[in-house]
């Protein structure tokens, strides 16, 4: 049996309310538009991580989990799960904030791949991550 998860995985990237322009005709919100938020936060984190412009390649895994209704808050959290050469794949978990209050639901987690650009368009190298003095 899988434990139950009640704590979000990785950082608070973005945080968006859904609103009622964003339902389907069941009166949830699309799905689509929950991907389309976790995409802007992953290409945030892997912006971030390759200092420069980045491109979504792949979406290696999404699953949702439970609707997202309108009034909610959704919170989109961010971890980087591995540095390529020149892709970066991101673990992107969301979560509702059921009537704009502190109970939340996890309602979606996927796996975003993106790719690191030049100024030209073409694919760039990641440069690792520079110690940090003491």
């Amino acid at each position: 049996m899988t434990p139950t998860v009640t704590e979000p995985a990785g950082a608070l990237t973005i945080r968006t309310l859904a609103m009622p322009a964003d339902t389907n005709p069941a009166g949830d919100i699309f799905g689509g538009w929950v991907m389309s938020q976790m995409d802007i936060a992953g290409a945030i984190a892997a912006v971030e991580r390759s200092q420069g412009r980045v491109v979504t390649v792949a979406v290696e895994a999404m699953t949702f989990i439970a609707p997202v209704k309108v009034g909610d808050v959704l919170c989109v959290y961010t971890s980087i799960e591995r540095v390529g050469t020149t892709s970066i794949t991101v673990a992107i978990e969301a979560w509702a904030r059921r009537d704009r209050l502190a109970d939340r639901v996890k309602v979606t987690d996927g796996r975003f791949v993106y790719v690191a650009l030049g100024e030209d368009g073409s694919k760039r190298a990641i440069a690792p991550l520079q110690a940090k003095p003491d």
